[in-house]
């Protein structure tokens, strides 16, 4: 699942993880991803920080109390004050994993499939 609202971040994702062999769900906010969450079982969600109707910290806060387990990766460009702290308090509310905009396409993949190793 990938919770976005830029479409250039989104299409961008969604080609790096699709080439790589993932399925990708996108959506444009936070209610719509937990909308979407709840209606399927995604194996992991990235989600935006800076977004407009439902901002990324308290979708990560929602996200993370629904379903405990379910690997949620943050990702921000800090806006436009490049502060990142964004990404510390994503982690403290129940991020995996943390990614600063912009980042390569192997740090995704990386990430995504850190997460989605199985445990033991």
């Amino acid at each position: 699942m990938l919770i976005d609202d830029e479409m250039l971040v989104r299409v961008t994702l969604s080609r790096i993880l699709t080439r790589a062999g993932y399925t990708v769900v996108e959506a444009t906010n936070g209610e719509q991803g937990l909308e979407a969450v709840a209606q399927s079982t995604p194996d992991l969600v990235i989600c935006d920080i800076l977004m407009p109707t439902k901002e990324g910290i308290e979708t990560i806060r929602e996200l993370h109390r629904a379903r405990p387990a379910l690997p949620i990766v943050a990702i921000s460009g800090g806006g436009r004050l490049g502060n990142c702290d964004f990404l510390r308090h994503a982690e403290q509310f129940g991020a995996s994993a943390t990614l600063r905009k912009p980042f390569a396409p192997q740090e995704v993949i990386d990430a995504v499939s850190r997460l989605l190793e199985p445990v033991g």
